[in-house]
């Protein structure tokens, strides 16, 4: 008697809680790449979510903690920390600022710092736009 063979194409990929499995079929197409990188800015601004949620949970106590474990000073975690001043919308913007395509990026964080600085959203509204336009920087509109 002779052996049978079976042939099929398979790949892997992740179930639940990150187990592997086995699919049949080739792997999908990963998605494009897409062109440039993601602004300084940006980064900063879901650093300071990312932080502000971590103290808010608990998992970190403060501030001086943060800056102990990123071995930064506590001068530098407070800047990164006063871009949740800025209103809300605000904030969505910086998040998704266009792909700097190369070159600096048009919007940084030292710009930001003095619309941080203005407690009335209105007026930091007015200055982000002004920015925006001095820096030719088009965002998204959501909505």
């Amino acid at each position: 008697m002779k052996g049978l063979t079976i042939q099929r194409q398979v790949h892997f990929g992740r179930g639940r809680n990150s187990r592997k499995v086995i699919h049949e079929g080739p792997p999908p197409e990963a998605p494009p790449t897409p062109a440039g990188r993601v602004p300084r800015i940006s980064k900063l601004m879901a650093l300071a979510l990312r932080f502000d949620r971590l103290i808010k949970d608990g998992e970190i106590t403060n501030q001086a903690e943060l800056a102990r474990l990123g071995h930064v000073s506590r001068a530098r975690v407070t800047q990164i920390m006063n871009l949740l001043l800025l209103a809300p919308d605000i904030q969505e913007e910086i998040l998704f600022l266009p792909r700097t395509q190369g070159g600096r990026d048009p919007i940084r964080e030292i710009m930001v710092r003095p619309i941080a600085a203005v407690l009335d959203w209105r007026k930091q509204r007015r200055m982000w736009s002004k920015l925006r336009a001095d820096r030719q920087v088009e965002v998204a509109s959501y909505g």
